[in-house]
């Protein structure tokens, strides 16, 4: 068990890494988060960042210098750090493959020269337009048009899995890769495309609830909580290392659905209103219809499967956002 060792996170004062951190300090674990405060926030850590055992660290994991004192005192790291959310990676395609790339090599490199455990946050995003549903993990991926800023972001964390997976395989590098699905929760912004806290905002206020595309899109909501469970205890697990699993909920649901759950929920007067990506995003955005994980190796592994249900899930997003 890791639960007395001192764990690093990258990209900790944003939505996924504070709710990690937040759980490894009630286990009694030291925490230091870095994060350069671009998509995360001070308001994250808020609530535990007088906790004796919790340091933040303001700064870039594209600083190799500053990478290599945090990761030699801390003996697990959590690679979090990323650009994420569609509205990003169309606006500032740039900034996304430099930090995906750029920093997830930096992050492993020094990882490697110290010889710590390393969990790398990858995204379902890389099965791109495959249509084989579920996703299992070993699946070809299909990407689109290099034309298409969209796959950018796809492409930077296929990269980075091949990068990880390489480590691995040239050095032992001990290292796990987590396919996020579609993690939803408190502290999550809507800010950078998220479906379902823009949703909850605007039914929220009775404004209209903008459903980009037709809505027949589907997706698997995964509440935060079940999402920490499972990478802590793939952290707790030696036989994990040198795969990726994917993380996430097999609860399909269709985003107009959603929308539809979200303003009964909410007791709205909201209505739906369907809105172009060209016209959301200002570019055209191609979007994959279907995106479902296969759980079976991560239950091979662990035995993890999510716990809460995306009513429940949402219920304690409504009351977050009322708050």
């Amino acid at each position: 068990m890791t639960n007395c060792k001192k764990a690093l996170i990258t990209g900790g004062a944003g939505f996924i890494g504070s709710h990690l951190a937040e759980r490894l300090l009630k286990d009694g674990q030291e925490v230091v988060v870095v994060d350069n405060l671009s998509t995360g926030s001070l308001k994250n850590i808020e609530g535990f960042k007088s906790n004796p055992k919790f340091d933040f660290v303001e700064g870039d994991i594209l600083n190799a210098g500053l990478m290599e004192e945090l990761v030699e005192q801390s003996e697990i790291v959590y690679h979090l750090a990323a650009a994420v959310g569609v509205k990003l990676i169309a606006e500032q395609p740039v900034h996304t493959i430099e930090t995906n790339i750029t920093g997830t090599e930096v992050v492993l490199d020094v990882v490697n020269k110290f010889g710590k455990k390393i969990l790398i946050a990858s995204s379902s995003e890389v099965y791109g337009k495959n249509e084989a549903v579920p996703f299992r993990e070993d699946d070809d991926i299909v990407l689109g048009s290099t034309s298409v800023s969209r796959w950018s972001y796809a492409c930077t964390k296929a990269i980075d899995e091949f990068l990880a997976l390489a480590f691995y395989q040239q050095y032992g590098l001990n290292v796990v890769i987590g396919r996020f699905f579609n993690t939803i929760g408190p502290r999550q912004t809507g800010q950078y495309g998220m479906v379902v806290p823009r949703f909850v905002q605007r039914a929220l206020k009775d404004e209209p609830v903008l459903i980009y595309g037709t809505g027949r899109q589907s997706r698997c909501f995964c509440f935060v909580d079940d999402v920490v469970d499972a990478i802590i205890s793939l952290m707790n697990c030696d036989e994990a290392a040198g795969k990726v699993y994917n993380i996430g909920s097999t609860e399909e649901i269709t985003i107009e659905a959603i929308a539809d759950k979200i303003i009964e929920m909410t007791g709205s007067k909201s209505k739906k209103e369907f809105v172009s990506y060209e016209k959301a995003y200002g570019r055209p955005i191609e979007d994959m219809m279907r995106r479902v994980p296969s759980l079976e190796r991560i239950k091979k592994m662990i035995g993890w499967e999510p716990k809460i249900s995306l009513t429940e899930a949402l219920q304690v997003i409504v009351e977050s956002k009322r708050g």
